[in-house]
């Protein structure tokens, strides 16, 4: 038996909100290390109110990153219709890999490398790699992309193309390397 979450009051709603936003930005900005007072300041409420909703800092942590991965899965999802099939997939590759390059906490989660201990990814993850898997299996359908690629290759492709953002001197379009690998050969 499963019981419901009690619905939050209206204020206690954009509290939640405010405090989840400014969390994706410190958290971004500074890592998961930031202060929960930093983020207090930033979303204009007190600590308390941060606790309140928030137990732990890993447990505001967790539901960032939760977050940004419904928010990537609700954009692949909206992808699928696409006109230009491998131009989705290759939009979306990018962005996926854009963001976790700018965001420190999204990185981390999607590396599976920050040690906070998720106690509720799966389905938040798994709605995010069938999105991406499916993008995937449509790009290839049009012969927009490779055939020998299976979607569990997609994270290990993403981590690398990240990587290489990562290191590539100023200038150089070094992951148009590992995209131009994507193409049918």
């Amino acid at each position: 038996m499963t019981s419901a979450k009690p619905t939050l009051r209206a204020d206690a709603r954009r509290n939640r909100a405010r405090v989840l936003a400014a969390a994706h930005e410190a958290f971004a900005d500074q890592g998961p290390g930031v202060p929960l007072d930093e983020i207090a300041r930033r979303a204009g409420v007190g600590a308390g109110t941060v606790y309140r909703h928030f137990p732990s800092k890993e447990s505001l942590f967790e539901a960032v990153v939760l977050d940004g991965i419904e928010r990537l899965a609700e954009r692949a999802e909206s992808l699928l219709d696409a006109a230009d099939p491998g131009a989705a997939f290759f939009d979306y590759f990018d962005a996926v890999a854009e963001q976790a390059l700018l965001n420190k906490a999204l990185c981390d989660a999607l590396q599976e490398s920050t040690g906070a201990a998720m106690t509720d990814p799966s389905e938040r993850k798994d709605r995010f790699r069938a999105g991406f898997g499916e993008l995937l299996r449509r790009a290839q359908a049009t012969g927009a992309v490779r055939d020998d690629l299976e979607p569990g290759d997609l994270t290990a492709l993403l981590s690398g193309h990240v990587a290489i953002l990562r290191l590539s001197p100023p200038g150089r379009s070094l992951g148009r390397v590992l995209i131009d690998g994507l193409l049918p050969t």
